[in-house]
């Protein structure tokens, strides 16, 4: 892309951090603050995406506070088919990064809980 689409594009709130990144790569004759600033932008971008999530997903992160074995959950959501539980509501959360294992090297560990990401805190507060 040539620097006339870049620039055609609406910075909004940005367009002087986008113009001081740009001033800054020239003065220094080094891409690297452009750089920085692209993919700052890029990573503000992605975080505020929120997932769509399955209501499976979001009757489960209902019920994560702390780290809970896959036991409690199940029990806490009044689910009795284990294999269901995992494919309908772990496995999508995990897969989605709303929760996490607090044994990610051990996944049949009988000592296995899970707990939210900050993406799953955030989902979660909506």
């Amino acid at each position: 892309m040539g620097k006339e689409h870049w620039e055609s594009l609406d910075w909004g709130d940005y367009s002087a951090e986008y113009y001081a990144a740009i001033n800054d790569s020239t003065q220094q004759a080094d891409s690297a603050p452009f750089i920085v600033f692209m993919l700052s932008m890029l990573r503000d971008a992605i975080l505020s995406i929120t997932p769509q999530v399955a209501p499976q997903v979001t009757e489960l992160l209902k019920h994560v506070v702390g780290e809970l074995s896959r036991e409690a959950l199940q029990a806490a959501l009044g689910l009795a088919d284990r294999k269901s539980f995992r494919e309908r509501y772990l496995r999508p959360a995990l897969n989605a990064g709303l929760i996490a294992m607090t044994r990610p090297e051990k996944p049949n560990s009988r000592l296995q809980c899970y707990y939210l990401t900050e993406l799953g805190k955030k989902t979660q507060g909506q």
